[in-house]
Parts: C-alpha cells; sequence; structure tokens
C-alpha cells in the first residue's frame, strides 16, 4: 500500500494516545497538592521519562483545602524551574531529592523553593532536604516533609484522596 499526502497529513494530525494520570502530595501542617500528569502511552512501562517527555502536567496546591496556588507546565518559559522524573514502570515519582540518582524533582520551585512566580504563583520542589512547596515566591517551610516520602500517580477513574498520613513510628 502506497500512503499519500493527504493520508500522511491526516496521521500526522491525529493525536496519539496518551496515558493520564492524577497524583496527590501531603505536605506538613495541612499543606497538600493535587496533579496530573500526561504522557505518550508508547512510555508506558519503559522507566523514567523526564520533563521533556511530558505531554501535559499540571500542579495545584491548597492549605487546608483551600486552594493556594497552581501551575502548568504551560506556562514554563527558560526561567522556570522544571525538571521531572517519573517511574512508568512503578507509577511513581522518584523521591530523595539526588539528581544522579533521578530522584529530584523541581515543578515550578528551585533547590531554595523561592522562585514560583510573585503573584499567585505555586511550585513544589523534591531535594534532598525535603519535599515542600513555593507561594509567591516564598519557600514555605511548614510545608517540609521528609524527602524520602513515596509519591505515587494513579489511574485517573480512581477516587483521589489526599489526606495528612499519621506516623506510626
Amino acid at each position: 500500500m502506497r500512503l499519500t499526502l493527504p493520508f500522511l497529513a491526516l496521521l500526522a494530525a491525529t493525536p496519539a494516545h496518551a496515558v493520564q494520570l492524577q497524583f496527590c502530595w501531603t505536605g506538613a501542617n495541612g499543606y497538600t497538592m493535587e496533579g496530573v500528569i500526561e504522557f505518550p502511552d508508547a512510555y508506558l512501562d519503559t522507566g523514567i521519562i523526564t520533563e521533556t517527555d511530558v505531554t501535559k502536567f499540571q500542579i495545584i496546591g491548597f492549605l487546608d483545602g483551600v486552594a493556594v496556588g497552581s501551575w502548568n507546565m504551560r506556562d514554563a518559559t527558560s526561567e522556570t524551574s522544571w525538571t521531572l522524573r517519573f517511574d512508568t514502570d512503578t507509577l511513581r515519582f522518584p523521591t530523595g531529592g539526588i539528581r544522579s540518582e533521578n530522584s529530584y524533582q523541581e515543578w515550578n520551585a528551585n533547590g531554595s523553593v523561592n522562585d514560583c512566580g510573585a503573584v499567585g504563583g505555586f511550585g513544589f520542589n523534591g531535594g534532598n532536604y525535603a519535599q515542600d512547596v513555593c507561594i509567591d515566591n516564598v519557600w514555605i517551610e511548614d510545608s517540609s516533609i521528609d524527602p524520602n516520602t513515596p509519591l505515587f500517580a494513579q489511574p485517573m477513574d480512581v477516587e483521589l484522596i489526599c489526606e495528612t498520613v499519621v506516623p506510626t513510628s
């Protein structure tokens, strides 16, 4: 079968299948974050993907259930702190904050967690000191939790519950 130019153009315009997942992060002192990540389904079960592989990514932060800011990868500029690692085998964002181990996350918030936007700005940083958020260019130290705290994603049809987990030990 010979492919014609109009057929190839139609094929190029047809959206590729994508995996869309949701996630919820629970920080300290009432801070939480919900988000969505999307990537081509061909990347599922291929290991670690990065921000360059993601087709959609957005986060919204909350304090005691009230929205405090949001960020969308479409808003990224050359100045935006934007590093993402996601394991498509385990559906988890590697944590621990070590770049060489692909466990560092920088979603509109640098290592100082102070560059997320002055008005309505929101970002998340999963560094080696802590996992925490930035609101209006200010590091919210009260949100900080252990850098090794797991962060999983789940299918969109599963109820997303973002609750504070009380440590058992």
